[in-house]
């Protein structure tokens, strides 16, 4: 450690405390591994500040002695984007107060360290829906859900993350606070300067609290598992249900054949919904404010008309909340059980919804044939034209060995999504794992845009520096090690 990284540390901790500032490399060690896995960084210290103020601290001192900050929240990201080289980790969590709730303005004020699943339960007190939801929810905080721009299972009638936040705060480079806590769905006063920080990564800005929409808690739903020949007969399903029931179609997921028998051979109380066996499923849910709605007759006259035109093979509609709640777990558990067949090479992207099906079929066919024996777990969230391309290693390959395919598997799966005009980063973000593939299918023109920005931004180039962009050469790879 140089005498200005160690000064620097001795400064945080004269303001902030010892206690705040972590040097112990075991009590960092949770800090500097991201959630797959697949990376390990190192750090000066762990930083955790308990206000805005404090955080503007921070960043004024790192910018001062020219050290690399790392904003972090719960760590769940799948992409590398919270893993620290050198410098420190700004972690967010302290900053975990709800400091408004207006239900008739139906917005929620909230700090980025509040864990996503306490401003769901803080907007259902006040009778109100806060729509994010993820598998990480209980963990991953909402600072981190709007760095990366999170998506979810309610896409599909609520929207991205981006569209659920009306205001910011956020610390920049210098240090200084941009307060842009507006609570209005109506601001043309000037840029939207809330969009540039929203996706990107803790690369722009630290948020460090946002006004977020709320919705009108649903009062009734129901939820459907059904059966299908195809993708392409569950991409009919959806279209026919999205014009039976409008908005109140809320969810709809794909999941391929093999998805559901990992699930049932290794998810604790997962059972079979269906009778037989079916190339592909999809999981659905309506739902509703209005308690007086007949969700469940919609829905079975919807499902009636697919079943008589041939468009479904079978279906089930939940009798009950444990039902309903027996449904989404065989959803909610893919992502677990997948790596319990072994490794795992993940592609999340998004193409057109009407090329849904098309990618699944010709992507499928495109890796069976590169790789004979490999298993395609192609999943998510068909309203949205998201899938999560998941590749499970052949039964009789090892594990590295199959690893060791993930460029070649990147060029294939990628070079098929830009082909249907669609993106490589759908939900998850690009981190460090998506860094140099961005360099080849994003417009040379939004790169250097992309640039601009960060160097007018963050001309130091301190705020989560290699991350989206590659501009340090002593940066890491970004291809995977691990699963």
């Amino acid at each position: 450690m140089t005498d200005i990284q160690s000064d620097l540390l001795d400064i945080l901790s004269a303001s902030l405390g010892d206690r705040q500032v972590i040097r112990d490399p075991a009590a960092m060690d949770s800090y500097l591994v991201e959630e797959r896995k697949l990376y390990r960084g190192t750090a000066l210290a762990v930083i955790r500040p308990g206000s805005t103020e404090e955080v503007a601290f921070v960043v004024r001192e790192c910018a001062k002695a020219g050290i690399a900050i790392v904003p972090q929240g719960g760590n769940t990201g799948l992409v590398g984007g919270g893993v620290p080289h050198k410098g420190v980790v700004l972690s967010l969590a302290r900053l975990d107060r709800i400091r408004e709730v207006d239900p008739f303005n139906a917005t929620i004020t909230v700090e980025a360290g509040c864990i996503l699943k306490t401003v769901q339960d803080e907007a259902e007190k006040a009778d109100c829906l806060f729509p994010l939801s993820l598998a990480s929810e209980g963990s991953c905080r909402i600072g981190g859900n709007i760095a990366t721009n999170a998506g979810g299972v309610n896409v599909l009638r609520y929207g991205n993350t981006r569209d659920l936040v009306l205001g910011l705060e956020v610390v920049l480079a210098d240090g200084r606070i941009w307060n842009g806590l507006k609570c209005l769905r109506k601001d043309n006063m000037g840029y939207d300067l809330k969009n540039l920080f929203i996706g990107s990564e803790g690369t722009l800005g630290v948020i460090t609290a946002a006004v977020l929409r709320l919705f009108p808690r649903p009062k009734s739903r129901t939820v459907a598992f059904v059966g299908c020949a195809s993708p392409h007969a569950a991409l009919d399903l959806f279209d026919r249900l999205r014009r039976h029931t409008g908005d109140q179609l809320t969810a709809f997921e794909f999941m391929p054949r093999f998805a559901l028998e990992i699930v049932l051979k290794h998810a604790p109380g997962a059972v079979t919904p269906l009778s037989g066996e079916h190339e592909a499923y999809a999981l659905i849910e309506l739902s509703s404010p209005d308690p007086e709605i007949d969700l469940r007759e919609r829905l079975e006259s919807a499902l009636s008309e697919a079943l008589e035109a041939g468009t479904i093979e079978d279906a089930v509609i939940a009798a009950s909340e444990a039902h309903v709640d027996a449904l989404w777990h065989l959803r909610e558990s893919l992502s677990h059980v997948q790596r319990l067949e072994g490794g795992s090479i993940k592609h999340d992207v998004a193409v057109p919804v009407s090329r849904v099906a098309d990618f699944i079929v010709t992507a499928t066919r495109a890796c069976e044939e590169a790789l004979p024996g490999v298993r395609v777990c192609a999943f998510g969230h068909f309203g949205d034209g998201n899938i999560h391309f998941n590749l499970s290693q052949p039964v009789a390959m090892e594990k590295a060995a199959f690893l060791d395919q993930w460029e070649r598997f990147n060029r294939i799966v990628h070079d098929i999504v830009h082909g249907l005009n669609g993106s490589i980063s759908a939900e998850h973000g690009v981190g460090l794992i998506k860094r140099d593939e961005l360099v080849l299918y994003k417009d040379p023109v939004a790169l250097d845009l992309m640039r601009t920005l960060k160097g007018a931004l963050d001309p130091q180039n301190i705020l989560n520096p290699g991350k989206v962009l590659a501009l340090e050469a002593d940066l890491p790879s970004a291809l995977p090690a691990g699963s």
